[in-house]
């Protein structure tokens, strides 16, 4: 009973997430007040979601968002691989109810130095016996930018401790020049 009812909050927490501002760590909408918005857009916008997280080679080194405006999607974010930035813009055009898609998504440079340190800090990061929990689902919740040496953290964690030490462990792999830490704190106690 315990596990269901973690799983559901977990689920619900993601869910508000998605939709309500968090980038496919989340949407962005231009509207703030969901409960006005006609079915058929959250219907668009949960969609939208749904096809982005189902890209195959998503993963915790890529960051995609989007926004909805009407029939326009505009997808934003940073990705690793040149066709996931095709791939999510073919996915979101085959939804139903999207008349065009904007995408401003920014492809990673290649850099066997960015490579290596996306490896450190994977295991710096999901090596830590308390922040492994987060690899746990089919997409891990924390995700690791890395561009010229530069990262950024985007995703969420449960509390501020989780937020802070995902930050040190980052700022502790070698060859890694900044760390911005935009984890979100969704305050689910697990």
């Amino acid at each position: 009973m315990r596990i269901v009812f973690r799983a559901t909050l977990v689920s619900g927490v993601f869910l508000a997430l998605f939709v309500n501002g968090v980038p496919v760590r989340g949407a962005r909408q231009n509207n703030k007040n969901q409960s006005n918005e006609p079915a058929s857009h959250q219907t668009l916008v949960k969609e939208v979601r749904h096809q982005l997280l189902l890209l195959p080679y998503y993963s915790v080194f890529d960051i995609l968002s989007y926004r909805v405006d009407g029939d326009t999607v505009t997808l934003e974010g940073s990705v690793v691989r040149p066709t996931l930035k095709s791939d999510a813009e073919s996915a979101v055009k085959s939804v139903e109810g999207v008349g065009s898609v904007v995408n401003k998504v920014q492809v990673l440079p290649l850099s066997a130095m960015d490579d290596q340190s996306r490896t450190a800090l994977y295991r710096a990061i999901y090596g830590d016996p308390t922040l492994s929990r987060y690899a746990y689902s089919s997409l891990a919740s924390i995700h690791i930018i890395v561009n010229n040496g530069n990262v950024t953290l985007e995703g969420t964690v449960d509390n501020e401790a989780d937020k802070n030490l995902a930050g040190l462990r980052a700022n502790g792999v070698p060859n890694v020049f900044s760390v911005k830490n935009n984890l979100v704190v969704t305050g689910a106690s697990k």
